[in-house]
């Protein structure tokens, strides 16, 4: 699958220059990044609704227009699939392939509060 991916990948960058009258994905290159997110969002959703009818032939088409709108959100931001393999890689030898990355882990660490010193306070004030 990852080849199929790479291979996406490879013909989203070779389109996102062509003429948006004739290429879906030049199209989306044009509407923006807001647009390519809206419509991965779409694509999500609609394989959530046919995965809750049991409708498997939808999931699996739904599931291609899910995975190309991901690819191109990707390509606008810069992303590489070896860098998402990369970190599915990280993720399995820490936590085993079947595993999502804890919530506690996946969080960047907490930033510590500034506080005023109390001699600033004070100047502030006056």
């Amino acid at each position: 699958m990852t080849d199929s991916i790479d291979r996406l990948h490879q013909a989203v960058i070779a389109a996102r220059n062509a003429d948006p009258a004739t290429s879906r994905t030049a199209r989306l290159f044009r509407s923006g990044r807001a647009k390519m997110a809206k419509k991965l969002g779409e694509e999500a959703i609609e394989v959530v609704i046919d995965a809750i009818d049991g409708n498997a032939d939808a999931v699996i088409k739904e599931s291609a227009d899910l995975v190309y709108n991901l690819v191109v959100l990707w390509v606008a931001a810069g992303i590489e699939p070896r860098e998402v393999w990369a970190e599915m890689g990280r993720r399995e030898q820490l936590f085993g392939i079947a595993e999502k990355l804890p919530k506690r882990l996946a969080e960047p660490p907490t930033r510590r509060k500034v506080v005023a010193l109390e001699s600033r306070r004070l100047r502030k004030r006056q």
